[in-house]
């Protein structure tokens, strides 16, 4: 949550989806890895972690992508049986900050007072990251297929790169241009522009929505101390979201419907709570656990690159719960998306070497 300041490109996962976002340093994938701080900033050696087990960090960044995907492919059939969005991704986030809620605690013993100073980034990472971003991605799916819902997320760091450029005039490299370049056609062949397909204006704004929160997110979770626990942050901020996601269908703000108790999914008939409960322990509580061990088995980087396959997931899982599967430019379209935001965060992670005055430069590409 997903995904900082110099301020690069943050490590990618969608809080529909994403992980907890950790602070840097990053840490390479190898044995000669130096030792360094990890997620939880805790020291970590070479001898630690994907140093000794970068199989089973690799299996478990993909098990965490994985989780995450199954949101969109579970979380649709109630919306078609006429659950609103709002009921859907509240269920989702109470269930998981329940879950999570004695993990977190166990993280902030000795910690409340790292908490409360990062109150005010942890409340808008709430807001943003777990209520905002989900609400936005399960609005967008019911409008379009949960993949093309998923790739307009996913341009979240392609609109990072312009924020930075705006805000703290860091224009982008040529690398990072080509990947931008290469997003923006990823994104025309999803939405099938030059095909004369009708666009549904609703899902694809609810679709770009879903990228500004994944963005705020990202820029907020920058801001919290080194010292607050990656669990930490998560938990807080998935009570912050229950809270708020509460507060406004209770006032009315939110539509709460409950739609028919038995929905359906693939071909089966199923009580209503079974995708529930797969959304909230699957695709939120355990993802997020295992995101966050992925980043200390892996490190950020490593951790980050295998989260982009969270968008092939969520196509594969489409596919075999709902028969639901974007057409051959669509996917060629999203491959161009994902190739594009490779490049990004492939340009971010170059080293800085020292320009001839001392001042920090970053080689070209």
């Amino acid at each position: 949550m997903h995904t900082e300041p110099t301020v690069p490109t943050p490590a990618l996962a969608s809080p529909s989806s994403a992980p907890a976002p950790v602070d840097p340093p990053v840490l390479e994938w190898g044995p000669e890895a130096d030792a360094g701080s990890t997620a939880g900033g805790t020291a970590s050696s070479p001898a630690s972690g994907a140093a000794r087990h970068p199989l089973l960090g690799l299996g478990v960044a993909l098990a965490s992508a994985a989780a995450f995907a199954t949101s969109g492919a579970f979380a649709k059939p109630l919306l078609l049986a006429g659950w609103a969005p709002g009921a859907v991704v509240t269920m989702r986030i109470t269930l998981a900050a329940v879950v999570l809620l004695v993990p977190t605690v166990i993280s902030l013993r000795g910690r409340w007072g790292v908490l409360r100073r990062n109150g005010r980034a942890v409340v808008g990472y709430g807001l943003t990251g777990v209520a905002g971003c989900q609400l936005a991605y399960f609005n967008a799916v019911t409008h379009l297929s949960v993949g093309v819902a998923l790739l307009l997320e996913y341009l979240a760091p392609v609109l990072i790169v312009g924020w930075l450029w705006v805000r703290h005039r860091r224009a982008p490299r040529r690398l990072t241009l080509a990947g931008i370049g290469l997003a923006v056609l990823g994104l025309l062949l999803v939405l099938d522009v030059a095909g004369g397909a009708r666009l549904d204006v609703a899902g694809v704004l609810w679709g770009l929505g879903a990228a500004v929160c994944l963005v705020l997110y990202f820029l907020l979770a920058d801001h919290v101390d080194a010292d607050l626990p990656p669990m930490a942050l998560a938990g807080a901020g998935l009570v912050v979201g229950a809270v708020v996601l509460w507060a406004a269908g209770l006032t009315g703000v939110m539509d709460m419907t409950r739609g028919s108790e038995a929905v359906t999914l693939g071909d089966a008939v199923v009580p209503w709570w079974v995708p529930v409960l797969v959304i909230a322990l699957v695709a939120a509580a355990f993802a997020y656990v295992t995101g966050i061990a992925a980043v200390r088995m892996l490190g950020a980087k490593v951790a980050s690159f295998v989260a982009l396959t969270e968008v092939l997931f969520a196509v594969l899982f489409a596919w075999v719960v709902l028969g639901e599967l974007p057409t051959a430019l669509q996917l060629a379209g999203g491959v161009l998306i994902v190739g594009g935001v490779v490049a990004v965060r492939a340009d971010e992670a170059r080293p800085v070497l020292p320009a001839a005055d001392g001042a920090p430069e970053r080689t070209d590409a």
